[in-house]
């Protein structure tokens, strides 16, 4: 099979996304990586998931209430409309730095890198974890402050074509969809960061040790053997021809 940037695409192997070979600890690191990078993954996604069901939502609202009526009339929604959008790009960035690092780290452990990629890992893992931090104070502030509104009516009959036209709930807080995406996203944020410190601290040990765990490992990153068999003492000739076992020298 073919080899890209160095990587043997033959080790691509459904086997590897077993527990016993996922979670074990012969590299550095790695099952701590493999269940924290998932946890960045999958709370960034799903809150970008929901996030995109009421954005769809509140892009439905203001086409169909201002279709509905006569030009003048305008829907406000542009800030959680906005902060959504956002939310969906920076989902996407999280899954793709640390759902690459989770597939690499699963597939190729021991490939080499050269120090302009190793920094480049670090670079855009910190990056994406302060986009989603700046996605959780941004989206926690527009949710639970702001609404939608109409201008070119009075109140009251605002009020009434947010009726008229049902769901999404103006407030952007009294809606389930809104609450559900912030509620994920924070934990995915802290996560992410979680993921960085330890992908600098895995890079930190590749680079002095090479990526096995040290118990497994000697000073150097050598690979040694950690299940020694016990030696078996070697008999020996006495004066008389006859065989004399040696003490036993095991621990």
């Amino acid at each position: 099979m073919a080899v890209i940037w160095g990587l043997d695409l033959r080790e691509m192997q459904w086997g590897k996304f077993k527990g016993s070979y996922m979670f074990n600890q012969d590299y550095h690191l790695r099952r701590t990586k493999m269940i924290v990078y998932q946890i960045a993954m999958i709370l960034c996604v799903c809150s970008e998931s929901v996030g995109t069901a009421a954005l769809s939502d509140y892009v439905d609202q203001q086409d169909g209430i201002t279709t509905r009526t006569s030009p003048r009339v305008k829907v406000h929604n542009n800030d959680i409309v906005g902060t959504f959008s956002y939310n969906i790009f920076v989902g996407i960035a999280v899954a793709t730095i640390f759902g690459s690092g989770f597939f690499f780290d699963l597939f190729w452990p021991e490939r080499k890198e050269s120090k302009s990629v190793r920094l480049a890992w670090k670079i855009c893992s910190l990056l994406v974890s302060f986009m989603a931090l700046a996605d959780a104070l941004a989206l926690t502030v527009v949710v639970a402050t702001h609404r939608s509104t109409i201008t070119g009516v009075s109140a009251g009959a605002a009020a009434s074509l947010f009726r008229e036209n049902g769901p999404p709930n103006p407030i952007y807080r009294k809606n389930a969809y809104c609450v559900a995406s912030v509620v994920l996203l924070w934990p995915g944020m802290i996560a992410s960061f979680a993921s960085t410190y330890i992908m600098f601290k895995s890079i930190q040990h590749d680079d002095k040790l090479g990526p096995r765990s040290s118990k497994y490992s000697g000073d150097k990153g050598e690979v040694v053997s950690i299940d020694m068999a016990p030696q078996v003492p070697k008999p020996t000739l006495t004066a008389n021809g006859a065989t004399r076992p040696e003490p036993y020298q095991g621990t």
